[in-house]
């Protein structure tokens, strides 16, 4: 499932001391961001126009570099979370935000920003005058988050299995295959994603929009590494994704003690 500790090698290595931009993309330098800038004279010019015509240009003023900076924000968040999962940004380090923007090629400002949310969902913690501490994990409070998980899940699901018509379960059938196909290159970034989707497609069927929330939260942390843990192999990955079109066949089919065994085993076996 979602797999607490560092990932095997079937992602290409990062450069030293560089991290992806986001999920899939290489950096982007932040001038190079979304938003184009007006050339001064033509900024002038514009000006003298608007002038011209009445306006006044103060009334209005620019929102590009905002709407810039939360992209920013969003991508490294992103980018950040990838890393987490993946065992970049390694449980017990400390990581401050300027050294972590050089290497994205961005400003300090979003990865302290990004850094904070992540202290708000327990990722990491704020060390004052140094940075961010990577939280240190272990097995005991992943079993215990499978536990939460499956008391929650299990029963939605033995209900839904009860209820939900078969051709509302077909439609998921591409969610599940993409946690295969994610499995299939041991990318753990992309499983974890792909993953937390699936579950979140699921439960959404109950209609219970803080149910989804909260499972949503707990599965994300879940999934984050442990101190010290064995790498996860794409074999064990690959077993996870099967257990999601197993699942999806089962609440097809109705068949609520194969429904039960498989949600338990999918938190309790590898990682829930």
């Amino acid at each position: 499932m979602e797999q607490g500790s560092a990932r095997e090698g079937a992602r290409p290595a990062y450069a030293p001391g560089a991290f992806p931009y986001a999920p899939g993309s290489a950096r982007v330098p932040e001038d190079r961001l979304p938003g184009n800038r007006v050339p001064e004279q033509a900024r002038g010019r514009q000006g003298e126009e608007e002038q011209a015509r009445g306006e006044h240009t103060h009334s209005e003023p620019p929102a590009p570099r905002t709407v810039r900076r939360h992209s920013v924000r969003g991508q490294i968040l992103d980018a950040l979370r990838a890393a987490l999962v993946d065992g970049e940004l390694i449980p017990g380090q400390v990581y401050s935000a300027p050294a972590l923007g050089a290497r994205f090629g961005v400003s300090a400002t979003p990865v302290r920003e990004a850094m904070q949310r992540l202290a708000v969902e327990g990722a990491v913690e704020v060390v004052p005058n140094r940075g961010f501490r990577v939280t240190e994990r272990g097995p005991r409070e992943l079993a215990e988050l499978a536990e939460v998980r499956a008391l929650i899940e299990v029963p939605v699901m033995l209900g839904l299995a009860r209820t939900v018509p078969a051709h509302r379960w077909s439609v998921l059938r591409p969610l599940a295959e993409a946690t295969v196909a994610a499995a299939a290159v041991g990318d753990r970034a992309a499983y974890a994603e792909s993953d937390r989707a699936f579950h979140r497609a699921v439960l959404t069927l109950s209609g219970n929009e803080q149910l989804v929330t909260i499972a949503d939260e707990l599965h994300r942390r879940s999934q984050w590494p442990l101190v010290a843990g064995p790498a996860t192999r794409r074999a064990e990955l690959l077993a996870d994704a099967a257990e999601h079109t197993a699942l999806l066949d089962a609440l097809i089919a109705q068949d609520l003690t194969v429904v039960q065994a498989l949600v338990r085993e999918h938190f309790t076996g590898a990682d829930g």
